[in-house]
């Protein structure tokens, strides 16, 4: 970050209210998923996160995205990752949301279906098939763990597919709402199962769930139907990421143009907003991020400017938005249209208040990658904000390990 002051960003229709679903937000800051590791060894979410998003909840009519939640046993597959299929974990969320309703903001759950994605050995563990659309490895390595492993890499049964739209998400966005979130988000970016799906370079399969790009994006759009007859598409988000390379995914040099393929996905979610069956959003990574990874883009060939000409609804654009601060000239242009947010991660991880420092245009704390991905308190509830000066004991910080939530 540049060590200039940066813009103000009160004046801008950043922090004008705007409606989402069925609820008005105050701003259009978003905090972005951020998988964090902080949950328990049973994937309950822990008193860690409930500090968490208490913290970043401040701010009055905010919308906090949560960090990606696993859907089942099988759609796991790293540790320490939260996740929303049992009452136990429903019971535990219900408590980060009650402190993210006191302070007057909502909240969404991702739900995360790794697929191929998934550390195989961690799922042996755990008692899980190691699956995907097609029996198609990332790399050579994966492919190396997953036979040590014991559990190589198998495609879903068309069945099992099945199962996702009738069972598996049905039951997880059940949990959510007894969990109190106010709405629920597909994870279908980034190269895990649904995007698995979705394209061509992951799906080669022959059956109604492969194929041609109505047959891939069957999935993801079987689901939509289901959780929006299931819980009202008004509570319906998804994330997608047509440009990123990540996870194996080919972005602009795909074999099918990623244009072709989210055009149609976006078509066809148009089609059912023009029915009365509207999304809350549409969450869209830009293609200046690729994962965990800044990207150098060629705008020609990598552009969502394709997004808003297909869905009329609401768009969270996501994808390192402090680029070009202090001006945050992207920023103000993409709000422009009246119906995009904006999500930060990276920043929103170090700046529990970052809605104000946006707002006042207060210097940034920068975030610390290395950090991330441990599994204690430091580097995780350890960020001021901005004013306030507290000194954490490293170690002892390390040293708090997820606990149980105090019900």
């Amino acid at each position: 970050m540049t060590k200039e002051q940066p813009r103000p960003l009160g004046d801008t229709k950043l922090f004008k209210p705007i409606e989402v679903g069925a609820h008005t937000l105050e701003n259009r800051v978003v905090y972005a998923p951020t998988t964090r590791f902080r949950a328990l060894a049973n994937h309950v979410p822990s008193d860690l996160q409930v500090q968490y998003y208490d913290d970043r909840s401040k701010t009055p009519g905010s919308l906090l995205i949560t960090e990606a939640t696993f859907v089942s046993p099988q759609a796991g597959g790293y540790p320490n990752i939260p996740g929303i299929w049992n009452a136990e974990q429903s019971k535990a969320w219900k408590v980060v949301t009650d402190k993210v309703h006191a302070n007057k903001s909502f909240m969404s759950v991702q739900l995360w279906n790794l697929g191929r994605a998934a550390f195989p050995k961690v799922l042996k563990e755990e008692g899980q098939d190691y699956v995907s659309a097609s029996q198609v490895y990332d790399t050579e390595e994966r492919k190396k763990a997953a036979e040590e492993a014991g559990n190589p890499l198998r495609p879903l049964t068309t069945e099992e597919v099945d199962n996702l739209i009738e069972e598996v998400y049905p039951n997880a966005a059940k949990q959510a709402m007894d969990a109190g979130f106010d709405y629920v988000e597909l994870h279908s970016a980034h190269g895990y199962l649904l995007d698995q799906f979705l394209q061509p370079t992951t799906n080669k399969r022959t059956d109604k769930y492969g194929g041609s790009i109505e047959n891939r994006a069957r999935l993801v759009l079987s689901l939509v139907d289901k959780l929006g007859e299931q819980i009202g598409y008004e509570k319906v988000g998804i994330r997608i990421s047509p440009w990123a390379q990540f996870e194996g995914m080919k972005g602009k040099d795909a074999e099918i143009n990623p244009i072709a393929t989210f055009g149609y996905l976006l078509s066809e979610l148009q089609r059912r907003a023009n029915d009365g069956k509207k999304l809350a959003y549409v969450s869209i990574v830009d293609p200046r991020v690729s994962g965990i990874e800044d990207q150098t883009v060629d705008f020609a060939s990598e552009s969502n400017d394709f997004v808003p000409l297909i869905w009329k609804g609401t768009i969270i654009k996501a994808g390192n938005y402090t680029y070009d601060s202090p001006k945050f000239t992207s920023l103000i242009k993409d709000i422009e249209n009246d119906r995009t947010l904006i999500g930060f991660a990276r920043y929103y991880t170090s700046n529990p208040d970052l809605v104000e420092r946006l707002r006042k245009g207060e210097e940034l704390t920068p975030y610390k990658r290395d950090l991330f991905y441990a599994n204690s308190n430091w580097g995780y509830n350890t960020f001021d904000k901005y004013g306030d000066n507290t000194q954490f004991d490293e170690e002892k910080e390390k040293e708090h390990l997820p606990k149980p939530i105090k019900h």
